[in-house]
């Protein structure tokens, strides 16, 4: 069974944002208007932040990108009190919204502070209603929950059921998340972490690979490649 992982390489990320905007585009992330943004109620399942590293005045300053770590032992998982929030067989943390109370435990519990509390109902000017994407995973969600991202778990079903139709084995390669697909620098990878022949596999073991906050324990699935 496949555990599914990312590795972001730095120096080829150059914060162009094309991995935010494919992230709401595939599923269907509210967006905050002016008002609520102001209040810091923005919804971003997929953002580019500034990262800072060095004592001044030899510090060096980047972007780096911050998807959901999607941990092998997620602190979010053991504080949910309903068990909305879990992690697949296949390692992927997911939430159940029709279970999902609003109390807030994992946002709290998270140290990377990648869940967002939907305080607003989504509202989509008849514009834009065309563009939603219509798989039923990705509804847009109730006011009330909290939402993150999924690695387009979506994707995984819809990649599975090619292969079926198509009468063939399931593949790892078959299946990527939208941000991946999109990234104009090619710093994006994705595939099966156990499996040694994937080129996520490797890139995760090399001497430049590390993880955000690695002191908290929580073993975070997705890995960045230092700046050379």
């Amino acid at each position: 069974m496949p555990r599914w992982g990312m590795v972001i390489d730095l120096d080829k990320c150059f914060a162009c944002q094309s991995c935010t905007a494919a992230c709401r585009m595939e599923n269907n992330t509210p967006v905050a208007g002016p008002d609520q943004a102001g209040m810091g109620r923005a919804i971003l399942w997929n953002e580019v932040l500034p990262f800072a590293e060095g004592e001044y005045p030899n510090v060096n300053e980047t972007m780096i990108p911050r998807p959901c770590m999607h941990c092998d032992d997620p602190a979010c998982v053991k504080v949910c009190p309903v068990q909305a929030t879990y992690k697949t067989d296949e390692g992927v943390v997911l939430i159940d919204y029709e279970r999902c109370i609003g109390c807030r435990f994992c946002t709290v519990a998270c140290p990377y502070q990648v869940r967002y509390f939907n305080w607003f109902a989504p509202e989509w000017p008849e514009a834009l209603k065309a563009h939603l994407n219509p798989e039923p995973e990705v509804a847009p969600r109730p006011k009330g929950v909290v939402e993150k991202c999924t690695f387009c778990v979506q994707r995984l079903r819809k990649a599975r059921e090619r292969a079926q139709a198509e009468g063939r084995p399931f593949a790892a390669t078959d299946y990527i998340p939208a941000c991946v697909e999109t990234c104009t620098g090619h710093a994006r990878y994705f595939g099966d972490l156990d499996d040694p022949k994937s080129l996520v596999s490797q890139l995760s073991s090399s001497p430049r690979a590390f993880r955000l906050q690695e002191e908290m324990g929580t073993k975070p699935k997705v890995y960045y490649l230092k700046e050379g």
